[in-house]
């Protein structure tokens, strides 16, 4: 099971920065963003999955694959923000963390509007029907 292989990296990267973060800061953060990047590549092979089968239905349903690719970029910048924020909150950087978050915020709005405006010209033209 992956979840298993990932906690026990999540456990092993606990135990090393709690040993390490009194006496060497610096190899105590790397451990954390060494065990991130771990963790993010044993569930990309689940994430490819779930964007091809994503991309199936959308090309069967005749929905534009380019909303799918919009959505797949804000979930990634999601992901990625949150990522980044946590660890800028690790390090004590907490007001960098929020404007990162501010950013990623600001970003998927921006990758959003598209998709909004074309719900709304959905929903107005069947209105108007």
């Amino acid at each position: 099971m992956e979840i298993l292989k990932i906690i026990s990296v999540a456990f092993i990267a606990m135990i090393l920065y709690l040993a390490l973060k009194d006496e060497k800061k610096e190899l105590a953060y790397f451990v954390l963003l060494s065990s991130g990047i771990i963790i993010i590549i044993f569930i990309i092979p689940k994430m490819k999955a779930i964007v091809l089968f994503l991309e199936s239905v959308s090309i069967k349903t005749g929905v534009d694959i380019i909303y799918l690719n919009t959505i797949f970029k804000i979930l990634g910048i999601a992901y990625l923000t949150t990522f980044c924020t946590e660890l800028c909150k690790d390090a004590g950087a907490s007001s960098l963390a929020s404007k990162v978050e501010v950013a990623g915020k600001v970003i998927i709005l921006s990758l959003g509007v598209p998709i909004l405006m074309a719900v709304l010209k959905s929903i107005v033209s069947i209105i108007s029907a």
